[in-house]
């Protein structure tokens, strides 16, 4: 045995220890609660996933540079405030706008940090209270439900293709999207030379500022995505409807094993990581887990994650 792990190495254990960890979890929880193996139980736990799994591909983008997006939970709210406030009259056209809202946040986002020199988590954090103060005075800090007419235009969300949740079906979309764009464009060779060196990039003449700016406009798109998908499968929409989801959403992605440090991960590394956190959020409430606890077990998984994949040699003293 242990001469398999030192033909492995440490960095192809660590790579495959997050889907070995998915495994595990799954068995676990599937003997203790057999239950949760039927296909049903994995249908809903797929469509839980879809939404978080959006919200972690944006800011994958962001942590790949060695950067963090704070106000992904806020625009995602602010997303479906929009969706509530504006499908009566512009019916379809109420998601593109709250998408291109998303869009305009992350540019600001980006410009403040490349343009201001403004830390990204500063950056992002102000945005994001900009964000939550503007969901609260649009929607007069309330919950908005949506009508039975508005609910007609949700049906792309909330209906099913041959029994299988559109919402999984966007998620998959998502994946191919993202994949495509990080393994597949100089956009995602760049962002991981950034990550793991962006002195070594710029002399290279890789447009670093570039390359930020739309790795948040991405974070935030994706993000307000996020907020219209749970508007139409809560049918409402609310200022706080997803301020709980910003500690899974990063911890996601660094379970996954994408390196916080930046330089090293991929989209398909963040969705195995929301994977195992939905698996652990649905397995807690299964063993019966006070639902208040649960981000005190994220918490400590996100702590441990960081541990085992921080780049060490790129902070060699921790501030």
């Amino acid at each position: 045995m242990q001469n398999i792990f030192a033909r492995l190495g440490p960095d192809k254990l660590r790579q495959w220890l997050p889907l070995a960890t998915l495994v595990i979890l799954v068995a676990v929880v599937g003997v203790m609660q057999p239950v949760f193996l039927e296909l049903s139980t994995l249908l809903q736990l797929a469509s839980d996933t879809a939404v978080l799994f959006i919200l972690a591909t944006g800011v994958t983008f962001v942590i790949m540079l060695g950067g963090i997006d704070l106000s992904i939970q806020s625009m995602a709210s602010l997303a479906s405030v929009i969706v509530a406030l504006t499908v009566a009259r512009y019916g379809y056209g109420a998601f593109v706008l709250a998408v291109a809202v998303g869009a305009l946040a992350g540019l600001l986002s980006g410009l403040a940090h490349v343009r201001l020199k403004v830390p990204s988590f500063i950056a992002t954090l102000a945005m994001g209270g900009v964000l939550f103060s503007t969901a609260l005075v649009s929607s007069k800090e309330r919950s908005i439900t949506l009508g039975d007419v508005d609910r007609n235009y949700q049906t792309w969300v909330t209906g099913t293709v041959f029994g299988v949740p559109n919402v999984i079906i966007i998620g998959l979309i998502v994946l191919a999207i993202a994949h495509t764009l990080q393994a597949h464009t100089r956009f995602g060779r760049y962002s991981a030379a950034i990550g793991a060196g962006e002195p070594a990039a710029y002399a290279s003449g890789v447009k670093v500022d570039r390359q930020k700016v739309f790795a948040y406009v991405l974070s935030a798109t994706f993000a307000a995505l996020a907020g219209v998908i749970l508007a139409g499968r809560l049918a409402s929409g609310s200022p706080t409807l997803a301020a709980e989801l910003l500690l899974p959403s990063i911890a996601a992605v660094v379970v996954g094993g994408t390196a916080i440090t930046g330089g090293v991960g991929s989209i398909w590394r963040t969705l195995v990581g929301a994977l195992i956190i939905s698996v652990v959020r649905i397995g807690m409430t299964f063993l019966g887990v006070n639902i208040f606890a649960q981000n005190i077990v994220f918490g400590a998984v996100l702590i441990a994650a960081v541990a085992i994949t921080i780049d060490r040699s790129k902070i060699p003293i921790v501030k």
